[in-house]
């Protein structure tokens, strides 16, 4: 067996028991081809609903863990996971029925704060609000850092598209700010772990 050979196959042996992941770099959201990037309502969202000219039609409404909204007429409406103009647009279809020509609005007042859990290798596990656009570094600052235990080259961050997807990364590349890792944001349904 010649050198190259066994220091991959070193590599596999010591890397065996992390369990299957994708680094950063390597990383590929999901597509997001119907919302453009556009911000997506989630659970805890303040949503100002307007209907012009229909004052009474019109409502200010906390998206509930459901992911639903009440709406007047239309009562319960699916808001999470959809971006405030495709929500728009939905709710004027279904008033149809009940006004000519409808025009809705959508706007999203307040957000619900980032919480994400941190678990692991880390001082103090548990779930940390984050302002939105935080990354890893950041959760990793607020549960209080490393533990002695905490290998820095296994940090990884699980995050439920249409799958769950394993992201590793190291504490070298987030603090040099090197290749995606430092450009990397979290999201609503992501969670950190560090072994």
């Amino acid at each position: 067996m010649n050198c190259g050979a066994l220091v991959s196959a070193l590599a596999a042996v010591s890397c065996a028991h992390v369990g299957s992941y994708v680094w950063v770099d390597d990383y590929k959201p999901a597509a997001d081809a119907e919302g453009g990037g556009e911000y997506r309502i989630a659970p805890g969202d303040l949503l100002a609903v307007h209907v012009y000219r229909e004052d009474a039609m019109s409502t200010r409404e906390r998206v509930r863990q459901d992911g639903k909204v009440s709406v007047p007429l239309l009562h319960d409406v699916q808001a999470a996971g959809l971006t405030p103009r495709q929500l728009a647009e939905q709710i004027q279809v279904r008033l149809k029925e009940f006004i000519n020509i409808p025009r809705v609005t959508v706007a999203v007042e307040e957000t619900r704060p980032l919480t994400v859990p941190v678990l692991g290798e880390v001082a103090r596990p548990g779930q940390y609000p984050l302002e939105r656009g935080a990354g890893v570094l950041e959760a990793l600052a607020a549960a209080g850092g490393f533990t002695d235990y905490a290998h820095r080259d296994r940090i990884f961050v699980l995050r439920r598209d249409q799958t769950v997807s394993r992201i590793r990364c190291t504490f070298e590349a987030l603090s040099r700010g090197q290749g995606r890792a430092a450009a990397f944001r979290l999201k609503a349904g992501d969670a950190v772990v560090v072994e």
